[in-house]
């Protein structure tokens, strides 16, 4: 596996123009780039884990709000912060918003289980509000 940046060229050209003026874009081109083959497993496989708790947790009939939706909201924004950029709760809420209004990112969450995307961007609104 290489880098995740290398995987849809149009998609890191479109990502650099809409964010490529922030510093969480700076940050984590500076963070990735010393990324081996090693790390970027170990992301994805971390990601995909956490994806498919939300998944499983959907399916038993969790309310999305509740404590063990928040903690997995919790996981995957530690993820964010611990190998991409610093990212403190209000900024989640804005990747939330994304994953429910962006076509491709709620198709990414509804392909793996229907409502995924609501459910995981209900979970990190809750899970930041309790945060402050």
């Amino acid at each position: 596996m290489s880098d995740t940046r290398e995987h849809d060229p149009e998609l890191q050209k479109e990502a650099e123009s809409r964010w490529g003026q922030a510093e969480a874009w700076r940050q984590s081109q500076r963070r990735t780039k010393s990324y081996g083959p090693q790390e970027w497993a170990q992301i994805k496989k971390a990601g995909a884990d956490n994806e498919a708790a939300f998944a499983a947790l959907l399916r038993s009939g969790a309310e999305a709000d509740g404590e063990a939706a928040m903690r997995l909201a919790e996981a995957a924004r530690l993820h964010i912060h611990r190998w991409f950029y610093d990212c403190p709760p209000a900024m989640h809420v804005g990747l939330a918003d994304m994953y429910e209004a962006d076509p491709r990112f709620r198709a990414h969450y509804d392909d793996q289980e229907p409502g995924l995307a609501a459910f995981v961007a209900t979970a990190i609104r809750a899970n930041a509000a309790r945060s402050g």
